[in-house]
């Protein structure tokens, strides 16, 4: 399993997922897809998870300052119900079922930002009921194949966080999420003393490119950045309706 394929490949994904922990919308998710070339997906996601649990701890220090209380408040709880819920449901939801929605939601929301004349200018509240559902439906998600990011920033862009805000909170709730992870993930036999092994290993490029990551939210203008996180989720979301087409 580690030629020289496995570790351009898992370095490169390690580095997704620390560019992502220093606020580069999206790129994280890349992280699994690209591991699933080499081995199952559910090995890759588990092999991910302690790299991004130690990636987490450089974000929350680049974004200790950087983030909205409210929007944690209602999304911290939401997401640790949907973790249990994949938990619980982890042997009999099919992956592709996950995938596909997760996919359709994107695409919708993407497109409808890209189409619509009326930017996102006007802010809207952070709503309980509305941030609980996509709070759960973020935690379900991250747990099937850390693909919690869509369902995130269905809630939290129409919001007018800025752009350094918006990074921070999500560099946070998804530590708590991927901390809680760890459990049944563990459980799951997902994660074990050999995948801990490679991934201290590839830690290190993750923890190099959080800040790496920090650097470009930083100098990117802000309509420059959350047009940059609306195509690529839709470019993300239409990936995985393609594996979700695939795996049926």
């Amino acid at each position: 399993m580690q030629d020289g394929a496995f570790w351009v490949l898992a370095g490169l994904a390690s580095a997704l997922v620390g560019m992502g922990k220093g606020g580069v919308p999206v790129v994280a998710m890349l992280s699994v897809p690209l591991m699933s070339l080499v081995m199952p997906p559910t090995m890759a996601a588990g092999l991910l998870l302690p790299i991004y649990v130690i990636s987490d701890m450089f974000g929350l220090y680049a974004y200790r300052h950087a983030y909205d209380r409210r929007v944690l408040a209602i999304l911290a709880p939401a997401t640790l119900i949907g973790v249990g819920l994949g938990w619980a449901t982890a042997h009999m939801v099919p992956q592709w079922v996950v995938t596909g929605i997760v996919g359709l939601i994107g695409a919708i929301f993407a497109l409808n930002l890209l189409l619509r004349t009326q930017s996102l200018a006007d802010p809207r509240p952070a709503k309980l009921a509305p941030g609980m559902f996509w709070g759960v439906l973020t935690g379900f998600t991250s747990f099937v194949s850390h693909a919690g990011a869509p369902p995130y920033q269905v809630y939290t862009m129409p919001l007018g966080l800025r752009k350094e805000v918006y990074a921070g909170t999500a560099t946070i709730l998804f530590a708590w999420v991927n901390a809680v992870k760890l459990v049944p993930y563990w459980a799951l036999d997902q994660i074990n003393l050999e995948n801990l092994k490679l991934s201290a290993v590839l830690a290190i490029p993750a923890s190099i490119a959080v800040f790496a990551g920090v650097w470009l939210v930083k100098r990117l203008p802000e309509k420059q950045f959350f047009q940059l996180v609306t195509w690529a989720l839709l470019i993300l979301s239409l990936k995985l309706l393609w594996d979700a087409a695939r795996m049926m």
